[in-house]
């Protein structure tokens, strides 16, 4: 059998809650669910979202682990589409029923059918996006700053500006009432917000998810604020008898997350060495 380059001894969790979960992903894979975040998680974060992709190990990986449990889930902020085209997901053997979660749930691709259904899209976002440019230079945070379309959603990253987490600060406020004036909510990232409709998130797209599939385990990896609803399902899942695992990629920028993970890793190689080490002991 031939070596893979990307696998890793399987670490233990730090916490009897986490270690309890990974005990019944392992005994019981055909009833869990995998569910993983994209960027920060199966791809490295960069400057420029546009430019990323999945990390080269990850869909190997993924293929090698989704045959042998009830589902893997991707729950991203992204276009639903657009995290297949980034994450390299169509047309893969062995990811014949993976399921992309988009826009926090609100669009979804399977891999059955290889189609996303989508919602129609909520005016305020249109009318916040026409608004965002003039709004930031009105404020003087044009410079440094970048607005991405998200078709569902409009984000404004500050990870080039000359001190993001000062532009990120400084543009909270300002953007929660922009955002409220067209009826939408502010989710903050790694130095981007993003203005999206309300009533969705990654904690409400995983608990429905885990439900549908009626998964007995479950795992999220996360590496964002965005990610903290799904720490939360995956809490209470845990409360009402559903083991879980909680795990942190790359804990520097977002303590927040890391506080409540059973598991931290050092970015998304890890997390690709860490779903290879799990399939191998599968």
């Amino acid at each position: 059998m031939g070596s893979n380059p990307y696998a890793h001894p399987l670490p233990t969790p730090s916490t009897p809650a986490g270690r309890d979960g990974l005990a019944a992903l392992l005994a019981r894979p055909d009833q869990a669910v995998v569910a993983l975040d994209f960027d920060g998680t199966l791809a490295e974060i960069v400057p420029d979202p546009e430019q990323a992709r999945a990390h080269p190990g990850a869909v190997p990986a993924l293929a090698a682990l989704a045959p042998k449990g009830a589902s893997v889930a991707v729950v991203t902020g992204r276009p639903a589409g657009v995290a297949v085209r980034y994450g390299g997901f169509a047309g893969v053997p062995g990811l014949d029923h993976l399921v992309v979660l988009g826009h926090y749930g609100a669009e979804r691709w399977d891999a059955v059918t290889g189609t996303v259904r989508t919602p129609a899209p909520h005016p305020g976002v249109a009318a916040a996006r026409a608004e965002l440019p003039g709004f930031l230079d009105d404020i003087g945070a044009w410079h440094g700053t970048w607005i991405e379309e998200k078709g569902q959603a409009v984000a404004v990253h500050t990870r080039r500006a000359s001190d993001p987490q000062a532009a990120f600060e400084a543009l909270r406020g300002p953007l929660a009432v922009l955002a409220a004036r067209h009826g939408l909510i502010v989710e903050p990232g790694r130095m981007v917000l993003e203005l999206r409709p309300p009533g969705m998130d990654k904690g409400v797209a995983l608990a429905e998810y885990v439900r549908e599939v009626d998964a007995q385990a479950v795992l999220y990896a996360g590496d964002d604020l965005g990610d903290l609803p799904a720490f939360g399902a995956v809490e209470k899942l845990r409360s009402d008898g559903v083991p879980g695992l909680l795990v942190c990629s790359g804990s520097a920028e977002v303590p927040e997350l890391a506080d409540r993970a059973d598991l931290l890793l050092p970015g998304p190689a890890a997390v690709v060495g860490f779903l290879s080490a799990l399939a191998q002991r599968l």
